[in-house]
């Protein structure tokens, strides 16, 4: 069970009764979303094995009639995955490696847990991911290899292709980081500077049947973008790898190695990624086990469920983080002078994941910057509150899952010299919050599901 670790402090600083009580509301909501794509409920509730026959999402797979199981994947809840497939499975389980976040704290048996660099790769996820491979390749076709794959896969599971080595993924994929490109632009690259994603883990497999749970962080669940996609057939082409980079001014900024494995599969001297009519992938099953619809909706049930008059206002929800909290604040002012979308003691759900176009050298992330943008909006207003999170309990580069704000946030960051449009400018949410003691902290969660944000009003 994950909790709001400051929750109490969070509520005290409301000030008034009623931002006390929108505040308490609206960590309440958080904490429901992340608790509701906790990986390891979701994979016991939707993976059931009875008599040697697994069945998960209407897939049937005899275990009898299976040699060997073996486990890979990787990602920021593929750690808490590994421990509830083992829960499930037992000693069924031949041998298995899993790529996690340095520093995860998750025990399994008979699956090795592997601790690599995330958001930027390492030797370490090298190395794990090479294992991997290895794993995938002696695989044959009597074997059922199940991938355990969510967010934050792209970067714990690096295989540089060709001449690329670590550091210059590491500086292409730093750079993409900070342009303002979206997460499916950036795994297109990834995808096509990588010998382990956009199809080539599915490839090496065959003939092995792979069953793949995924755990979404991709809007939408394109299954191709989710960790790069390293059992998918890849949607995409060098060509718009080099589009990407072109697009955001990174081509003549990554390294020429980078440039180098582009320009060569454009002009088709090494292949491109698989594509949909590999017969390899006639063997693979895809089942997404949840994603930010399932978190967004928990946030909405749960803020429901005390009386509040809800909506679900978009579980996809994309854009620059700063405009999207001036538009989340702009609906809390609506609501107040129109009842519009709805009245009023009301809350309103988004799930999304936005970006943020760096331009200062502050620290911050998505969910922060939001907050701060909709203090600008929100000031003077009693009993409205705006406050987003990462599901993974990491916003950024920062401690932090996110933050809150409400009508009183101005007036307190003004007794202690804080500007909130000079730390905006400056990519400085971090710093903001962090003075007004208005930051949410709930450590790593084992999950990753995008972000979830929440108005309420009263």
């Amino acid at each position: 069970m994950v909790n709001i670790k400051n929750k109490e402090k969070l509520i005290e600083n409301g000030g008034t009764t009623l931002n006390r009580r929108a505040r308490a509301l609206a960590s309440k909501s958080l904490e429901s979303a992340v608790n509701a794509v906790d990986p390891q409920k979701i994979i016991q509730s939707k993976l059931s094995l009875k008599s040697n026959v697994l069945k998960v999402n209407g897939y049937t797979f005899d275990l009898k009639k299976i040699r060997n199981v073996y486990v890979v994947g990787g990602g920021k809840a593929s750690g808490l995955m590994a421990e509830a497939l083992e829960y499930v499975l037992g000693n069924r389980v031949a041998e298995g490696l899993i790529n996690i976040p340095h520093g995860n704290k998750y025990k399994t048996s008979i699956i090795k847990l592997h601790e690599s660099s995330h958001p930027i790769p390492d030797k370490s996820g090298v190395k794990g991911t090479r294992r991997m491979l290895e794993i995938a390749e002696q695989a044959k076709e009597d074997d059922l290899v199940i991938c355990l794959i969510s967010g934050g896969g792209s970067s714990l599971m690096p295989l540089p292709r060709g001449g690329i080595s670590i550091g210059d993924k590491r500086k292409a994929t730093d750079a993409l980081l900070k342009c303002g490109a979206t997460i499916n632009e950036i795994n297109t690259v990834r995808k096509h500077i990588s010998e382990f994603k956009g199809g080539w883990l599915a490839k090496r497999a065959y003939p092995a049947t792979i069953l793949n749970l995924i755990l979404s962080d991709v809007l939408g669940d394109p299954l191709d973008f989710i960790a790069s996609g390293p059992t998918v057939s890849d949607s995409t082409t060098f060509g718009d790898a080099v589009n990407v980079l072109r697009k955001y001014r990174l081509w003549d900024k990554v390294p020429a190695s980078v440039r180098k494995v582009l320009s060569d599969g454009e002009k088709g001297v090494i292949s491109e990624t698989p594509k949909a009519d590999d017969e390899a992938f006639k063997k693979v099953f895809n089942v997404v086990i949840g994603n930010c619809r399932h978190a967004s909706l928990a946030a909405h049930e749960t803020l429901k469920s005390v009386g509040l008059n809800t909506i679900l206002l978009t579980s996809v929800l994309e854009g620059e983080a700063r405009h999207v909290g001036v538009m989340l604040a702009s609906i809390a002012h609506e609501i107040i002078a129109s009842g519009n979308p709805v009245k009023k003691p009301a809350a309103v759900v988004a799930g999304g994941e936005t970006t943020v176009s760096i331009i200062g050298k502050g620290q911050g992330g998505r969910n922060q910057e939001i907050a701060l943008a909709a203090a600008l909006k929100l000031d003077g207003l009693d009993g409205a509150v705006v406050a987003s999170l990462s599901t993974d309990g990491v916003d950024g580069p920062t401690d932090a899952a996110g933050a809150i704000a409400d009508g009183k946030t101005l007036t307190r960051a003004a007794k202690k010299g804080l500007s909130a449009e000079k730390l905006l400018a400056q990519n400085d949410s971090y710093n903001f919050f962090y003075k007004l003691n208005d930051l949410i902290f709930t450590g790593p969660t084992g999950t990753n599901v995008n972000d979830v944000s929440v108005i309420v009003v009263l």
